[in-house]
This record gives structure tokens, C-alpha cells and sequence, in this order.
């Protein structure tokens, strides 16, 4: 082979790894959209269920373009964001020690969907020094298979990877259980120590402006729970 032919064994793992990515982001792509639907569907069924009679507790779909959405209830946004890029896991995650993903390497290239906690009123009154927070991160692969990390009660619910198709009644199921923990995420009391000393600059300005930031744990650690993967 000359020097500046390249091998086409190097082509082949272009097109196939290339291929695999392509693959991954169509079906992720796929659940984004079932994620709208559904969440369209859920909107309808709350306007049909009241009859106009609760419309000023709002739950509403916002769209926020091709990549991202919104839904609005009560004093809470949640965003549902999807990542242009495929990822794999690295070698010390708890995934990759499971048997599906060593049946088949290829399961652990994942696209992935993250969803995010916000305050209504962060977004309503410009308060762009509040803070949200990621509740949990769906993980989908070729084979349409998906998991989820997060909080302890979405992220347990929805770790069986090996077993856990993406569906329309799964990807409900999903959107219920970000909103119910949501609901049940509530915003505390920074500490005193946080709060009690104030520039002049700070409370001069608007309220828009302010950088007393706020969130529904300020102050407190909030992270992943961490849990085991099962086969």
C-alpha cells in the first residue's frame, strides 16, 4: 500500500461508527418529539378536565424550538432539552459494568435529554441570576432502549436499561413523574447568612436585576442520587 492511500479498513470504522451516531440521534430525536406529544396531550386533557373553570393555575406547552420545550404549572417551568451530540459512558460508570452493555458495546452510545426545574417567576419577572436545577437526564441508544439518572424518585423508577423501551405510555409516564416530583420540590429559606448582608448597588437596582438569587435550594447541596443499575 502506498503511503498516502489511506487503509479501507480506517473508512470502514468511519462509516460504521458515523453510521451508529447517526442512528442514535435519529431515535433520540424520536423520543424528543414523543415528549412534545405527550405533553401536548397532557395539556389538553387539563383544559378538558376543568373546562376553563382553573385557568388561573396554568399548565401550559411553550415550544422553544426544535431542540427544546416547555411545560408551565403552577409557579413552576419545567424544560426539556435535547443534546445535539451523541456521548458514550466512561469505563467507571455503573452502566458499563452491566451485562446488556457487554453484550453489545455499541448499547453505551446514548443521545440524551435533559430536563430542568425552574421558577415561573424567575423567567416572568427576568430574574436572570435565579437558579434551576436538573431533576434527571434521559440516556436513549440504537436499539431505543433508555434509562434515567437523577433525583431518587425519577431516576430509581426508570434505571432497568437492559428492559426499558421508549414508548409513548413510557415517555408519560416520565413526563407525570418529573412534574409530580416537581410539585413536591419546594422552595426553602436560604439561610440567614446568605441573605443578610446587601449592596447598595444590589438594592438599587430593579427588581429584574437583583442578584439575591433564588431557588428551591439555595444554600443546600442538590445532585444525582446515585443508584445501582440493575442487568
Amino acid at each position: 500500500m502506498e503511503a498516502n492511500q489511506p487503509d479501507n479498513s480506517l473508512f470502514e470504522v468511519l462509516r460504521r461508527k458515523s453510521q451508529l451516531k447517526q442512528d442514535v440521534y435519529q431515535i433520540t430525536h424520536n423520543t424528543f418529539r414523543l415528549f412534545k406529544n405527550v405533553i401536548l396531550e397532557m395539556v389538553a386533557d387539563y383544559q378538558q378536565k376543568y373546562n376553563g373553570n382553573q385557568q388561573s393555575i396554568p399548565f401550559e406547552y411553550r415550544d422553544r424550538g426544535e431542540f427544546e420545550l416547555e411545560l408551565r404549572f403552577g409557579g413552576d417551568v419545567l424544560i426539556f432539552m435535547m443534546h445535539t451530540n451523541i456521548f458514550e459512558f466512561s469505563r467507571m460508570h455503573e452502566v458499563m459494568k452491566t451485562t446488556y452493555i457487554h453484550d453489545d458495546k455499541q448499547r453505551s452510545y446514548c443521545g440524551v435529554i435533559n430536563i430542568y426545574n425552574f421558577l415561573a417567576d424567575s423567567f416572568r419577572y427576568n430574574r436572570i441570576n435565579d437558579l434551576g436545577y436538573m431533576i434527571g437526564r434521559v440516556f436513549v441508544n440504537k436499539d431505543n432502549h433508555y434509562f434515567i439518572e437523577g433525583k431518587r424518585e425519577i431516576g430509581m423508577l426508570f434505571n432497568n436499561f437492559s428492559s426499558s423501551v421508549m414508548t409513548k405510555e413510557s415517555a408519560r409516564q416520565i413526563v407525570e413523574s418529573s412534574v409530580l416530583y416537581t410539585i413536591n420540590f419546594d422552595l426553602l429559606t436560604p439561610p440567614y447568612d446568605q441573605v443578610k448582608e446587601v449592596t447598595v448597588f444590589e438594592m438599587q437596582a430593579s427588581l429584574e436585576n437583583m442578584k439575591l438569587r433564588t431557588g428551591k435550594r439555595l444554600g443546600f447541596r442538590f445532585q444525582a442520587d446515585h443508584e445501582e443499575f440493575r442487568q
